[in-house]
C-alpha cells in the first residue's frame, strides 16, 4: 500500500548537495514526490512509496550526503497526491 509522508529535515542540510543526493536516492528506490529548501535552513519534502521503501528512504534522510549534519527528521503521514516522479523544486507552489 502506498503511503504519503511530509518530511522536514533539520541541521546543516543546505549547501551540502542534500536535495540533489536525496533525489538520486529517491529515483533509485522508486520514491515519488518533491524536495525543497526552506528559508529557515530546513529541507522539506513530500514522499510517496510503500512502507518498506519509505523506511529505507527515511534512513537515508537521517544520514544525508557526506557533508550534511542532520540533527532531526520529522515525518507525518499526509494525503496521497499520486506524484509521477521525484523533483527538486525551488519553492512551494
Amino acid at each position: 500500500m502506498i503511503k504519503h509522508l511530509n518530511i522536514t529535515v533539520k541541521g546543516k542540510v543546505q549547501g551540502v548537495f542534500y536535495r540533489k543526493s536525496t533525489k538520486a536516492v529517491a529515483d533509485q528506490l522508486g520514491v515519488r514526490g518533491f524536495i525543497l529548501n526552506e528559508p529557515n535552513g530546513d529541507v522539506y519534502m513530500e514522499a510517496e512509496a510503500d512502507n518498506s521503501t519509505l523506511d529505507m528512504f527515511l534512513d537515508w534522510c537521517n544520514e544525508g550526503p557526506e557533508d550534511a549534519e542532520v540533527s532531526a527528521v520529522e515525518s507525518h503521514e499526509g494525503e496521497l497526491k499520486n506524484y509521477r516522479n521525484f523533483e527538486v523544486v525551488k519553492r512551494r507552489s
